[in-house]
């Protein structure tokens, strides 16, 4: 009776999703080798929606992780992009701004990358046509080049990203949906390059949304990023929180499930 009532448990828990795992997914951009990971649901709609995360500037760590976990939890498919490549992974802070420097600069190789981990998300089972794209710090960057480069997805959100990009691009039509989860106090982001985002938003005819979040600064959503505002980066528990219901909301607004 014992066997029987730990089946009936595991039955339960699996219908339930609790042993939805991350799966390593080895996919390419030419002969640079990638490594992402993706989950599925175990709660499934016919409406398939997905979620491409990007990853904050040292690449895939424990928070993109766990978001994914919570995403998959709430009925999403979800891939976890890896934009280094096998060999480039940072090894520490200065190794990580000039990796995700060149990227920003470059954001055409930024955009593609991107797009590569798209097609990762709808091979794992997404509809292609279902699809939002979110990022956190440099990933954050990443949601908004995704939008600027018109792939094709629902919408996408900012967290603590950067939001500038070179005066010498000029706004073109955003069709995608944007949310920016910014910290009000974020030392990385000056005001003018909020400004700006802004004017770009109403350039591009953008249908926007800009939310700020009190006493957090950069990294607010990751707990590995400590407790010191002082340092410029540093987890905001109750700006956590808040900024995961804004994206609950947005994704229910969004996405078709």
């Amino acid at each position: 009776m014992k066997n029987i009532a730990l089946f009936i448990l595991g039955i339960v828990l699996f219908s339930n999703g609790t042993f939805a795992q991350l799966k390593p997914v080895k996919y390419s951009d030419g002969t640079q080798v990638l490594n992402g990971f993706q989950i599925q649901p175990i709660k499934k709609s016919l409406q398939k929606p997905g979620i491409l995360i990007l990853p904050a500037w040292k690449g895939i760590d424990n928070h993109s992780k766990n978001t994914s976990e919570n995403l998959a939890k709430l009925g999403y498919y979800v891939f976890v992009a890896d934009i280094y490549g096998a060999g480039n992974y940072p090894k520490d802070n200065a190794e990580a701004g000039q990796k995700a420097g060149f990227y920003k600069t470059n954001f055409a190789a930024y955009q593609k990358r991107i797009a590569l981990a798209l097609e990762q998300l709808i091979k794992s089972g997404a509809n292609k046509d279902n699809i939002v794209v979110i990022g956190f710090c440099f990933g954050g960057t990443g949601a908004l080049e995704a939008a600027r480069g018109n792939l094709n997805i629902k919408g996408v959100v900012s967290f603590h990203g950067g939001l500038g990009k070179e005066v010498s691009r000029t706004a073109q039509p955003i069709t995608a949906k944007v949310l920016a989860c910014h910290g009000a106090d974020d030392p990385f982001v000056p005001k003018e390059e909020v400004t700006a985002f802004q004017q770009e938003m109403r350039d591009s005819k953008a249908d926007w949304q800009m939310v700020y979040y009190a006493n957090a600064v950069h990294s607010f959503t990751d707990p590995e990023s400590g407790n010191d505002n002082s340092k410029g980066a540093a987890y905001n528990e109750k700006a956590a929180k808040r900024s995961f219901e804004h994206l609950k909301i947005f994704l229910n607004e969004v996405l078709k499930k």
